[in-house]
């Protein structure tokens, strides 16, 4: 059994983790520990990491992106070494897990899709493009579009593959209707989190048909294509 250990704001949609745990057939717990201050507290991610480490989890991911995105490509990873010293564990972030997720799917055009402000909104975009990662097309939610519609949105012809940071909104159920509608991956906040624990816990061959793109079944050298 491999454990991932989510520090998580309260309010984040606790069944798109519990989703992801059963279409990955069991072997995998996901273990979120809430805090309800401010998101960048170093104390109360201190203390949720020690949490963690004690309940015997694998590795440790912050789990919230546009607080981790905003931080930039610099201070991100800062931000995860001293988590991971802290926790004793690997450690890491939502948006530093788009970054190597994105790689993992073979893009490096991308269009953004989410809901954020203005200012976070072109934080995401600096961090992408500080991670190596072109941002070609982007689009705001508006009035909580579903996620295929709000895919689409955000779609440009150049674009491999179409990120969806947010956190906040489950987003687990609609990845294949939507990876259908683009005809490219959909990378989206909750599956990224999930999926850098399990890369940091090295747990590299762990799939789920239902999940999308990113944990599609695949060798080494493989990306991924869109089913004919």
């Amino acid at each position: 059994m491999t454990t991932v250990g989510l520090l998580r704001p309260e309010g984040h949609p606790e069944d798109d983790y519990r989703r992801i745990e059963t279409l990955l057939g069991g072997d995998i717990r996901v273990d979120p520990v809430v805090y309800d201050g401010p998101g960048t507290d170093p104390e109360r991610l201190a203390a949720g990491a020690e949490r963690l480490r004690l309940a015997g989890t694998d590795a440790v991911v912050w789990a919230t992106a546009g607080a981790s995105f905003a931080q930039g490509w610099d201070a991100a990873r800062a931000h995860a070494r001293a988590l991971a010293l802290t926790a004793g564990l690997p450690a890491s972030s939502t948006a530093i897990g788009f970054a190597h997720a994105t790689r993992a799917v073979g893009a490096t055009r991308v269009a953004v899709a989410g809901g954020y402000p203005d200012d976070v909104a072109g934080a995401v975009v600096r961090f992408l493009e500080a991670a190596g990662i072109q941002v070609v097309g982007e689009a705001r939610a508006h009035g909580g579009l579903p996620l295929p519609d709000l895919v689409r949105a955000a779609d440009d012809p150049s674009a491999e593959a179409v990120l969806v940071p947010d956190t906040s909104v489950p987003t687990v159920a609609e990845v294949p209707e939507a990876e259908a509608a683009a005809g490219k991956p959909v990378l989206t906040g909750t599956l990224v989190t999930v999926w850098e624990g399990l890369r940091l816990a090295e747990r590299h061959g762990v799939w789920g048909e239902e999940l999308g793109a990113l944990f599609v079944r695949r060798g080494p050298r493989d990306v991924w294509e869109p089913r004919a």
